[in-house]
């Protein structure tokens, strides 16, 4: 049985009064439409690795993530769609309760491992618990956090190849970088990449960015809009996000695409983008974020 991928995503422009007053042209190409769970950049990133393991005949798959991680939940379903054993390492200690985001792992027969988040910030890939996992389960694929591997690089590098029309900017939300290196390698003539970092530090990642990229220009980061840190939120967030999809019928979550979009408004009053840019902005999925 195949899954049915909505691929190339549809773009949507969407208008306003303040794009209108500021002589601007503002699209979204809705990666969150690529399939009901695995959408956006997930399915990007999951595309090759999948791929790689098909033709290495290789059955399970381990990777990381937080408790609430999107990459985790679509990796388990996905994962258990094509019969394959998967394992999540789960950043932090176990709780009495799984979340949503965890049962809906459970439910797709992912196995749970927790670890602790100082050795999961310096040591998540070599640790005494993966070892013994490389031992009980073998002929294993390694995933790292996010899909953020070579791989998933290239899978977001398709996201812009199924473009026709040029932009100005290119704008899409971060976190492991992955998705972000890709656009940049797939830029063409006079496009310009803005990465908005949905946590504290974003700055740090553009070492990681240039290097998974090979591109050091052409792009630069915006971390003014984590609202705190990962995952963090305020009521003005998720009122922006209830306006927009009042306004424009999308939907956004409040880890990644909500800051995105609320740090692109932001910048569009403040005038960053001079008059008659045209602004593609890459809505990456992750809805199962509204959950939180």
């Amino acid at each position: 049985m195949k899954i049915n991928i909505n691929i190339p995503t549809p773009i949507t422009q969407i208008k306003s009064d303040l794009i209108a007053s500021k002589k601007l042209s503002v699209f979204v190409k809705r990666e969150d439409l690529i399939h009901p769970i695995i959408s956006g950049n997930k399915w990007r990133k999951l595309k090759y690795n999948f791929e790689y393991m098909k033709q290495k005949k290789i059955n399970k798959v381990l990777s990381f993530g937080g408790a609430y991680s999107n990459h985790l939940h679509a990796l388990s379903w996905y994962a258990n769609f094509n019969k394959i054993k998967s394992i999540g390492i789960v950043r932090g200690e176990k709780s009495t309760k799984l979340n949503s985001t965890l049962m809906f792992c459970k439910k797709n027969n992912m196995d749970l491992y927790y670890l602790d988040r100082d050795i999961y910030r310096t040591n998540k890939y070599s640790n005494d618990l993966i070892i013994d996992i490389k031992k009980k389960y073998k002929n294993i694929h390694i995933l790292p956090e996010g899909g953020c591997n070579f791989l998933g690089v290239k899978g977001c590098k398709e996201i812009l190849d199924e473009l026709d029309e040029k932009y100005n900017f290119i704008c899409a939300s971060f976190g492991t970088g992955c998705t972000s290196a890709g656009i940049i390698k797939s830029l063409r003539q006079n496009e310009y990449f803005l990465a908005f970092s949905s946590l504290k530090g974003g700055e740090k990642m553009k070492k990681n960015i240039s290097d998974m990229s090979n591109n050091s220009k052409k792009w630069r980061i915006i971390s003014d809009y984590h609202f705190g840190g990962f995952a963090k939120k305020n009521k003005k967030l998720d009122d922006f996000i209830k306006d927009f999809y009042f306004n424009h019928k999308i939907k956004l979550d409040p880890v990644y695409t909500g800051k995105l979009f609320f740090g692109i408004f932001d910048l569009i009053s403040r005038d960053y983008f001079k008059p008659k840019s045209k602004i593609l902005i890459i809505h990456t999925g992750g809805l199962q974020g509204i959950q939180k």
